[in-house]
């Protein structure tokens, strides 16, 4: 057995009413909030008031950053990034799904640090302790991003989506209320799910993964597999709302002590050349070309998986059963209303060569089992644009 290190300085509050505990957590970091969110709305509205109400009552002046968007932008930063400036912010919560959380942590380095949060990307100059401190409030299932060290970003001028990656915009706390949950859309649902099960497969196939990730990893696949289809069949389920919530947060857990392997690397560039595709639609489009690709490099950890979604397959060898996941997922894939081509996502045929290009920038391709060659991610990324044969 390999050695392994574990670290999650983030302190975890999980269950229904514990948003109430916002006040009292949010007052040990200052006196003034930036609360960053997607923008309001009818339907958000409620929400976000409860959430200022709580915060106000216990004592915290409030600003309200809500510009956050789907696949956050720099631009995006940089207008919270004043707004914490202005405020005089000592501490930022981030409500919401990944692209708010995502926002809260880079806006708190773009806040107390010289220049743009583009700066500071996981291979340019490191934030520091000057940091603001960051709460994050989980309102999906699915990007795990309340428990990770990673804040993704998208520049519209370069069309490049990557990331901030350091252990200091680790949320302080955060806080996992599945009540928050119920009223997130069918498609969202799917989409955050799915995400979910790619990040726990994908710190298995990591070579970072290890024995305790895997127990992690694990539990957070049988859990997707598990209660995904059954919140969308009934959005309302707050019990399995409360599972997918805790597989969301095994996975979260998993991928920010392993990592993520080809289908994210792919994924981030997709959404960094087409912002309009969300990130679990841009995982359900290149999964099926991957699983077919890597199978016969990771066995144990296909075969596993396959198990998983299918009991049937238990007296199988690993071989097999690994053979038979590649259609397995492709059924859940279906079964949670995510299958998408890169032709049906809009994307432009001639660009074919340059996303293959693209999805060659962030190294999460080299930590796949099989690491793929400039020729081979052509071909990967032309089957997630016509389908597979």
């Amino acid at each position: 057995m390999k050695s392994f290190t574990y670290y999650q300085p983030t302190e975890i509050r999980y269950g229904v009413g514990r948003l109430n505990e916002l006040g009292e957590i949010a007052l040990k970091y200052g006196k003034k909030c930036l609360l960053v969110t997607t923008p309001t709305g009818p339907a958000r509205e409620p929400m976000y008031d409860r959430v200022k109400s709580i915060l106000k009552d216990s004592g915290l002046e409030v600003a309200h950053f809500d510009q956050v968007q789907q696949n956050p932008t720099t631009e995006n930063i940089a207008a919270g990034a004043e707004l914490a400036i202005h405020h005089n912010a000592d501490v930022i919560v981030g409500f919401g799904g990944g692209s708010s959380m995502d926002s809260a942590k880079a806006i708190a380095v773009e806040a107390t640090h010289e220049g743009s949060c583009w700066d500071y990307l996981y291979y340019k100059k490191q934030p520091t302790d000057k940091t603001l401190p960051v709460i994050a409030i989980s309102t999906t299932s699915g990007t795990g991003s309340q428990v990770t060290q990673v804040a993704v970003v998208t520049n519209t001028k370069e069309r490049d989506k990557s990331a901030l990656y350091n252990s200091i915009i680790y949320p302080r706390v955060c806080i996992i209320d599945p009540e928050l949950m119920v009223t997130v859309p069918q498609h969202i649902t799917a989409s955050t799910g799915f995400d979910a099960f790619c990040h726990a497969f994908e710190s298995m196939l990591h070579p970072n993964s290890s024995v305790y990730l895997d127990c992690l990893a694990l539990d957070a696949i049988k859990l997707v597999a598990e209660n995904l289809p059954v919140v969308l069949d009934d959005l309302t389920d707050l019990d399995a709302r409360a599972h997918l919530a805790v597989a969301d947060t095994f996975a979260g857990l998993c991928i920010a002590n392993a990592g993520v392997t080809l289908p994210h690397g792919v994924g981030m560039a997709i959404s960094g050349m087409y912002p309009h595709v969300i990130h679990g639609e841009s995982l359900a489009i290149i999964y099926p070309a991957f699983t077919r690709f890597t199978y016969k490099h990771a066995v144990k950890q296909f075969a596993a998986v396959a198990r998983i979604f299918d009991p049937s397959i238990n007296g199988l060898s690993d071989e097999k059963a690994a053979e038979k996941s590649c259609q397995i997922i492709d059924d859940f894939i279906e079964r949670v209303d995510m299958r998408i081509t890169l032709k049906d996502a809009k994307m432009p045929e001639k660009e074919i060569p340059a996303l293959a290009e693209q999805s060659m920038v962030l190294p999460d391709y080299k930590g796949n089992p099989r690491v793929a060659t400039e020729n081979e991610m052509l071909e990967l990324i032309k089957q997630a644009y016509y389908g597979l044969n």
